[in-house]
């Protein structure tokens, strides 16, 4: 089933998935291990170009430049595929990585997974790659703003 939701204060799950998006390499992928030195928002969610997930996205993308103020980055994954993730990107104008697990792996090792869908939930992950917050069956409406909280709080 969905996995086991992985341990505040210890090491997050290491990552590498295909992705559309900034901050990609040559080979298309992004991984934790590339995001180290900042903070992350790493958030799993169910289907592009649904209700939630878009009204979840447009609130990240709202925000993003407060993110980046903090040293911290925002990255999606889903189950969705790179050319759907290219076209919610384009039709929303996100500005951020969204990653591709289609299988679920990634998802499972955060928890999230439920096929054929990642579900809503959403790490912060520090720069030394040690998960400290987490939020399960999130409400999209506002969450951007609670973990920016959050994070601020941390960040204190």
């Amino acid at each position: 089933m969905g996995g086991s939701l992985p341990a505040l204060d210890q090491p997050a799950p290491e990552f590498s998935l295909p992705g559309f998006g900034p901050g990609l390499d040559r080979s298309g992928e992004l991984g934790l291990d590339q995001l180290r030195g900042r903070w992350l928002a790493l958030y799993f969610y169910p289907k592009d170009f649904t209700g939630g997930c878009t009204l979840e996205a447009r609130g990240f993308q709202r925000d993003l430049e407060q993110f980046h103020q903090i040293n911290a980055e925002v990255v999606g994954i889903s189950a969705d595929d790179l050319a759907e993730h290219a076209s919610f990107c384009d039709s929303e104008g996100l500005v951020f990585p969204l990653l591709s697990d289609p299988g679920g792996a990634v998802s499972q090792l955060y928890g999230s997974w439920i096929a054929p869908f990642s579900q809503r939930h959403t790490f912060l992950i520090d720069p030394d790659g040690v998960l400290r917050a987490r939020w399960v069956a999130v409400r999209p409406l506002g969450h951007s703003r609670e973990v920016l909280e959050e994070l601020n709080r941390l960040q204190a």
